[in-house]
């Protein structure tokens, strides 16, 4: 079978992985590894690209990864990957996993001990036989076995919509103790990726002992994984690592930056630092001679806030949920950031659910809601009779639904509009859950997939496009059926969705629902392009 791009992008990420491991440069290194980020983030298939020509016109893919990709494609393999995993055991990829555990642990753990797995790791760490390799110690060994408990206990990243409250309630404590004159979550919670390996906090303090010891004794701490004085890490009973770096208000700016990423546009932020004649870190501008070598006597430029950090590189401030180098640097040289869509813009919700299927609000409780957050107009949108197990609605049961949608936009009397549709199933062998001559009657129909959603990919993009071709259907919900983060998306052909959608002038949604996510960004910068 033809690989996939979340396929050929877990290959490049395993190359990158285990080239760090092998030693390699690290510009090597991310230049796999943020191919994989690319391709997983496509919203097109690179069969189709690469039909096309134009693999190399994808961001970070030059003439050697287009022709990596290209036999990855036509055989199903690369063989530079294979030759690595024969070099180095692939089962180190996941041992770097690991809290504690970095590339460099894990070569000294194969190389001295012929350990190549993470069972094989936790065995040798409960008998004692790390702590005497070079830089280990018997606390050290403890640690890699707290860290192997973790990693069992996690069943893979971490949703956006856990990660983010469980990182604000945290923050929130620590900023009402005195002292603490600035915190933000960072990292990619703050960039607003879908999932969350771990949390990133900082705040801003001169007095950084009593937030770090309140820090490490919160309630929701299942165990410290280190206690420092400016970093301290913990492990929260849901699973999820928090880290906290406490610094002076005057290194805020660049601090923040850093630590919110990526990593791509780190480096990228680097590189013009140093055309400029400075060398870019977590805590400073440094000036450096035309070696690039630091001038340790020379003045550093702090920066107290990220409009200064990109003020000293003569751009404006770049929106952390762009930061990907994707071409936010581009646009930015050109004054041609994008503004992006905040709460405040969105004037309607299409999709809602209530109690007459699996919601927990009234009609009129959520119109009510709707109203209070400054919505104009909302559509009840309950799941049609297939979905069962949601309490769906059978065409008897929508009709009298219908009724008292019809009530409560009237009572309403203007201030917000109520209108009546459906999430209707699309069934796993391509028709729809109701008939037209029930469709016609409701304002907005909501046609989604539910259920086999590992159909081959051309079965399942034919059930997404009969929905499409249906007059009476106006938006496809949560196109690719994802679920955050254990449920991978459909093998949908994209390119095919978006030509009907454009055709027949059908909606694809946004589903902001943590769990969801789908369409994801790339997709909607797609539509807007």
């Amino acid at each position: 079978m033809p690989l996939t791009n979340r396929e050929i992008a877990d290959i490049f990420e395993k190359v990158a992985t285990l080239l760090e491991i092998k030693g390699e440069i690290i510009h090597r290194v991310l230049s796999y590894r943020r191919a994989g980020e690319t391709i997983r983030d496509l919203p097109r298939d690179l069969h189709a690209i690469a039909a096309e020509g134009t693999l190399t016109e994808i961001p970070g893919i030059g003439d050697t990864l287009a022709t990596k990709i290209t036999e990855m494609l036509e055989t199903g393999t690369l063989q530079f990957y294979e030759k690595l995993a024969a070099e180095i055991p692939p089962g180190l990829v996941e041992v770097v996993h690991i809290n504690g555990v970095g590339p460099k642990k894990a070569k000294l753990f194969w190389k001295e001990l012929n350990i190549t797995t993470i069972p094989e790791l936790e065995a040798a760490a409960r008998e004692g036989k790390l702590r005497n390799l070079a830089g280990m110690g018997e606390k050290s060994e403890k640690k890699i076995i707290e860290g192997i408990e973790a990693l069992s206990r996690q069943t893979g990243r971490v949703p956006l919509g856990i990660a983010l409250p469980a990182a604000q309630a945290i923050l929130d404590r620590l900023m009402t103790l005195a002292g603490a004159s600035e915190g933000a979550i960072a990292g990619s919670i703050r960039r607003g990726r879908p999932t969350i390996g771990d949390v990133d906090l900082l705040v801003a303090s001169d007095d950084a002992t009593p937030i770090m010891d309140t820090f490490v004794k919160m309630e929701q701490v299942a165990r410290v994984l280190g206690h420092g004085p400016t970093k301290s890490s913990v492990e929260l009973l849901n699973g999820l690592q928090v880290d906290l770096r406490i610094l002076e208000k005057s290194r805020w700016g660049t601090a923040l930056n850093y630590f919110t990423g990526s990593q791509a546009h780190n480096i990228r932020m680097r590189e013009l630092a140093l055309k400029a004649g400075y060398s870019l870190n977590e805590h400073a501008f440094s000036p450096v001679d035309s070696q690039g070598n630091i001038q340790e006597d020379a003045p550093k430029i702090l920066c107290d806030s990220e409009e200064k950090v990109y003020a000293t590189l003569g751009l404006p401030w770049i929106p952390p949920e762009i930061r990907e180098d994707s071409g936010e640097i581009e646009a930015a040289q050109a004054g041609k950031l994008p503004e992006l869509i905040t709460l405040n813009d969105i004037q309607a919700d299409l999709h809602m659910h209530t109690t007459w299927s699996d919601g927990t609000l009234s009609i009129r409780e959520m119109a009510e809601a709707a109203l209070q957050r400054g919505r104009k107009y909302i559509v009840i949108t309950d799941h049609s009779q297939y979905s069962a197990i949601a309490n769906g609605l059978s065409v008897e049961r929508i009709l009298q639904q219908q009724l008292e949608v019809r009530q409560v936009d009237q009572e309403m009397g203007g201030r917000i509009r109520v209108f009546h549709g459906v999430e209707m199933d699309i069934r796993s062998d391509g028709t729809l859950d109701y008939p037209d001559e029930v469709l016609e009657k409701l304002d907005f129909v909501v046609a989604s997939l539910h259920i086999s959603l590992r159909q081959p990919r051309e079965q399942i993009t034919q059930r997404v496009l009969n929905a499409i071709n249906n007059p009476h259907v106006d938006l496809i919900g949560h196109p690719r059926g994802q679920l955050l983060p254990d449920r991978e998306p459909a093998d949908l052909d994209m390119d095919a969705v978006f030509a009907a959608a454009k055709e027949h002038g059908t909606a694809l949604e946004i589903n902001a629902n943590p769990r969801r996510l789908d369409l994801e960004a790339q997709y909607a910068r797609r539509a807007v392009e």
